[in-house]
């Protein structure tokens, strides 16, 4: 079913991208767009991972250079009964995450060093699992090669506003090449908000079973939430195609961000989260329990979990 979801995806994404590239040369750019996009899409899928890495400078780390941190990964990761990730620490002030690879064996996942600055050991790891669950649902592979192409969508866009309306091969002329302009970036932004809601709630439910605890992914998610409004992340900001794969949108919402906003209401996952903490017979109010591990310090918490 994911496999599907990201073919429906590509499909979509691919056709915005020859639709913009007719409008632009016609039937000769809507061939070219054609191929374009064929080749990037085999791009994304094998490269997509690192160049969003790169993009926001995250450096990886391994069980020297940050131990408890790529220890807690490798607990979690364990809960979830996945291969260990690649394990990224990203130097920025806002606190955020995402995960990335086009499959469980070749994922990664990396936090802010503001994550890692502003959470207690027991909310990042909610967080972790989160994105550890992303991975295990192959969501990675649909965040990050829609990142890559509907950057490539504004992108194309932004050159058609300049060269498209001049070019007489477009069959829309003047007024219709500005619509297409302009409504393409936004037409690939609701694509990516169509499969980006229902599955952070996904994600959510499947990171508490994965930490066995609700509320350390609850509390988090309400700490960064704040934290987002108040410190920008300027690298998002330069390509808000990025923003779905981040745990909460790290977008400012000054321009018109939250109208295609790709994450649910907070309060809403937060109240979710509540709701399967009172499932299973756990308080909000309540601090877990701590013990260490053979492997790590990551919490775990004492009594039966949802995985026994």
């Amino acid at each position: 079913m994911n496999y599907f979801r990201t073919a429906i995806l590509l499909a979509a994404m691919t056709g915005l991208f020859m639709a913009v590239g007719a409008v632009i040369g016609g039937q000769s750019g809507m061939l070219i767009a054609f191929f374009i996009a064929l080749a990037m899409n085999a791009f994304s899928y094998w490269n997509s991972d690192k160049m969003v890495l790169r993009m926001y400078g995250a450096h990886e780390v391994d069980e020297q250079s940050a131990p408890e941190y790529y220890n807690m990964v490798r607990e979690l990761a364990h809960n979830a009964d996945l291969p260990m990730p690649r394990v990224y620490i990203m130097e920025n002030d806002q606190p955020n995450a995402f995960a990335t690879g086009r499959n469980p064996e070749n994922a990664a996942v990396a936090a802010t060093t503001g994550l890692m600055r502003t959470l207690s050991k027991e909310e990042l790891a909610g967080v972790m699992a989160h994105e550890l669950a992303h991975i295990k649902n192959y969501d990675t592979l649909t965040m990050t090669v829609t990142a890559t192409i509907a950057g490539a969508i504004s992108m194309l866009a932004n050159f058609g506003l300049f060269f498209g309306g001049r070019n007489n091969n477009s069959p829309l002329g003047l007024i219709g090449t500005i619509a297409v302009m302009i409504l393409a970036p936004l037409a690939a932004a609701l694509v990516q908000m169509a499969v980006s809601r229902s599955r952070e709630y996904q994600a959510d439910k499947l990171g508490a079973e994965i930490c066995r605890q609700p509320m350390w992914l609850a509390s988090a998610l309400q700490k960064i939430s704040n934290s987002v409004k108040q410190i920008h992340n300027n690298t998002a900001e330069r390509d808000p195609a990025t923003a779905h794969m981040f745990i909460i949108n790290p977008l400012s919402g000054e321009r018109a961000d939250k109208l295609f906003s790709t994450h649910p209401n907070t309060e809403n996952r937060i109240a979710r989260l509540q709701e399967l903490a009172r499932e299973w017979g756990q308080t909000g109010q309540q601090r877990p329990a701590m013990q260490q591990t053979s492997s790590s310090s990551v919490p775990v918490s004492r009594g039966p979990g949802p995985w026994g």
